[in-house]
């Protein structure tokens, strides 16, 4: 099943995304279940979140995911939610 993680960041988080990204990146590289991610951005193109495509079995292997992100555990996010996601395009 494909659920998307959509996480705001805290404002004025930035540089605690940058403390903590390869941390981040190294987990969802170690992990193996993320389908698609990137930041989402602001008018400046600055990163102020993040969307993350899990292909995982269920809802509670995605929060388990979600809970144990670097990012999550530096307290970045000022919100996430986990969505179940459906493939049409691409």
């Amino acid at each position: 099943m494909l659920i998307a993680l959509i996480a705001r960041d805290k404002p004025g988080a930035l540089q605690l995304r940058k403390d903590n990204r390869d941390a981040h990146l190294a987990y969802i590289e170690s992990t193996g279940i993320v389908y698609q991610a990137g930041p989402l951005l602001d008018d400046t193109e600055q990163m102020i979140g993040s969307l993350v495509i899990l292909d995982v079995p269920d809802m509670a292997a995605a929060q388990a995911w979600a809970d144990n992100d670097p990012y999550a555990k530096a307290g970045l996010f000022q919100s996430v939610e986990l969505v179940a996601w459906k493939k049409v395009v691409g």
